[in-house]
């Protein structure tokens, strides 16, 4: 039952209807309810590997609620390393045997969406060893963290604070917050039907056999590709906030207009798959560099955080592959040579404050940025490093003669339609980025406001892939 099954969207407002119509007593058992009966269209068998996490997490909570401050901590590692050892059978161990001989396959598969409610489950366990009274919550209440529906296939890794007060929040519910609600998932869905799997039949093309795909192909696949993961994974994160928007639960944003980031920090840390980098950064980084926080162990730390993600990535998706790893040292790199840049940077900045060259300057940047990220995501897509490294090579190969190859390529009516659906997405996106212009936007004329909500609902019905196709990130 994904968010584009005609399925969901009878399931949605049925669920949302109940929940406003049951006494308050009832709804938390209605959410858990209606969140486990969304898990199970997915396969019966996946309650049973969340039952797995689950049970591990709730009971590690009342043990470390219990527990003696000398066994706390061991009771906080079995529970990490249960969650992570059944991660790593259900996700690597066929993968590694099939290279084996001496292995016997399992047949073993994670579920869609493991990664994202094990994690979350290790966040709410290393948040209650922190702070036991302070992440204090009902045993229902843990267990809707782990399985709200919205979020399960792919996120937001939500923390069990921020989460238990949205469940305690007693303000009625406004039509506004409906209507802001149903928007963000229109949009969200737009970015998916619309933009992302229209470009997905481009690019699986391209990539099927890139030792044998036309270089030109494989460069204009390369940009399709980046446009299609975003508008992928960040329709996946819009519709589940408008979804759960509609229950009057906020989740946290997890992607912020990323193309438009200045700097390889700013990507990763503030606008791209934002709670995953923030999960990262309490959980690995900080333990990593410790209190002291020397120039090596910083170093050190990025570049374990960009490995474990890669690692992360290689478990499901196009297959493991040492693709997933080149991607993530190689934007390990990014991170350390801005690092190492960084002063030169603040230096150049100051100098054209207030300037109409700062504005060029960050245009640059913004383009140096997104074409560095492009790059890896050839490894990401090609999954093998060889192919990656084959994409790369055609590409580069060709560069020299681009001119000629531009204008002697035969681009049909799909290039022009394709190439005009991310020109939308990023004159829409332009508008957003501008806090004057969402201003400006939240007061226009009801009519045109209307004309848009109109607009996207077009746009879905003549222009949208309705294949059912899942989300990438939902494989991870």
């Amino acid at each position: 039952m994904l968010f584009t099954s005609p399925g969901f969207l009878l399931f949605l407002p049925v669920a949302v209807i109940l929940f406003w119509w049951l006494p308050a007593r009832w709804r938390l058992p209605w959410l858990l309810l209606a969140s486990f009966a969304f898990y199970a269209s997915f396969g019966i068998l996946n309650l049973a590997y969340f039952g797995a996490v689950a049970a591990i997490a709730l009971a590690a909570g009342r043990l470390l609620a219990r527990a003696e401050t000398r066994r706390r901590l061991a009771v906080l590692w079995a529970a990490i390393l249960l969650i992570l050892g059944l991660m790593g059978a259900l996700k690597y161990y066929d993968p590694i045997a099939q290279d084996i001989a001496a292995l016997p396959r399992l047949g073993l598969t994670a579920p869609a969406g493991f990664s994202f409610y094990a994690f979350t489950a290790i966040a709410l366990l290393i948040d209650r060893y922190r702070a036991p009274t302070d992440t204090a919550a009902s045993s229902g209440q843990d267990l809707l963290l782990l399985a709200w529906f919205p979020k399960i296939l792919a996120g937001p890794i939500e923390r069990i604070v921020p989460f238990t007060e949205e469940l305690r929040r007693r303000a009625p519910m406004k039509p506004v917050h409906f209507a802001l609600g149903a928007q963000l998932f229109l949009w969200g869905l737009v970015k998916k039907v619309v933009i992302a799997d229209n470009l997905a039949p481009f690019v699986d093309r391209a990539y099927a056999i890139p030792g044998y795909a036309v270089p030109m192909e494989l460069l204009i696949a390369t940009y399709f590709f980046a446009f299609q993961i975003y508008c992928d994974f960040s329709g996946y994160t819009d519709m589940a906030r408008g979804a759960s928007q509609l229950f009057g639960i906020r989740l946290s944003e997890n992607f912020r207009r990323s193309y438009f980031a200045h700097s390889i920090s700013e990507f990763w840390s503030r606008r791209w798959h934002i709670s995953l980098a923030s999960w990262f950064r309490d959980y690995l980084y900080y333990p990593i560099i410790g209190d002291t926080r020397t120039a090596l162990r910083m170093y050190l730390g990025l570049m374990i955080v960009f490995i474990a993600s890669g690692i992360w990535h290689a478990g499901l998706g196009y297959g493991i592959g040492w693709g997933f790893l080149a991607w993530g040292a190689l934007n390990g790199l990014y991170i350390w040579v801005e690092r190492a840049l960084s002063p030169l940077h603040r230096r150049i900045r100051g100098r054209l404050r207030g300037s109409r060259t700062a504005v060029f300057y960050r245009i640059i940047a913004t383009l140096l940025v997104f074409h560095l990220i492009l790059v890896s995501w050839i490894f990401f897509r090609a999954g093998d490093l060889a192919d990656g490294l084959t994409v790369i090579s055609r590409i580069w190969a060709a560069l020299p003669t681009l001119p000629g190859l531009l204008a002697s390529y035969p681009f049909t009516l799909e290039h022009g339609f394709l190439a005009a659906l991310i020109v939308g997405l990023l004159a829409i996106e332009l508008v957003m980025e501008s806090k004057s212009r969402r201003k400006r936007l939240s007061r226009a004329p009801r009519l045109l406001r209307w004309g848009a909500i109109y607009a996207g609902l077009f746009a879905l019905l003549l222009l949208g892939r309705w294949q059912n196709e899942a989300f990438v990130y939902m494989q991870f």
